[in-house]
């Protein structure tokens, strides 16, 4: 898992071959102004989804992971908070749904951390998540990369 800021954003380039194009869609592109939709990029292998949450709590958030693709995840109307659990410290025996590459765990994060307008976090295939706790629910840009 990353957290940062979105000017740092650049120092992460080289960590997978399609965080480059990711980046010049992020840096070039006026976020907020985007509309609810999904952005293929680079076909199936990078895709912009801008989203709206819903209202969650800490409780509420299931933690995940995902197998074959890597998350960037920016908040835009509002400050989001992230649960982490490292893949190490989740169950084993949880199902993955390799249509929606997507596996759900019981119970809450180990760690939470506040991720502001400006900021963004990276969570890789091992990097167990429960994204969208929020009081109002908020904007966000969900960067879906091929691991």
């Amino acid at each position: 898992m990353v957290v940062d800021t979105l000017d740092n954003l650049e120092k992460y380039a080289s960590l997978n071959s399609f965080f480059a194009q990711a980046i010049d869609f992020i840096k070039s592109h006026d976020l907020k102004s985007l509309e609810l939709s999904k952005i293929e990029l680079n076909g199936k292998d990078l895709c912009i989804n801008v989203a709206q949450t819903n209202p969650k709590t800490k409780e509420q958030a299931k933690l995940e992971t995902h197998n074959e693709f890597i998350d960037i995840q920016i908040p835009l109307s509002g400050t989001e908070v992230m649960g982490y659990t490292p893949g190490a410290n989740l169950p084993t025996n949880a199902a993955y749904n390799a249509e929606k590459d997507i596996t759900f765990f019981e119970g809450m994060a180990e760690n939470y951390v506040a991720v502001k307008p400006g900021m963004f976090a990276i969570f890789f295939p091992q990097d167990g998540h429960a994204p969208g706790i929020s009081n109002e629910g908020v904007k966000k840009v969900i960067v879906k990369v091929k691991a």
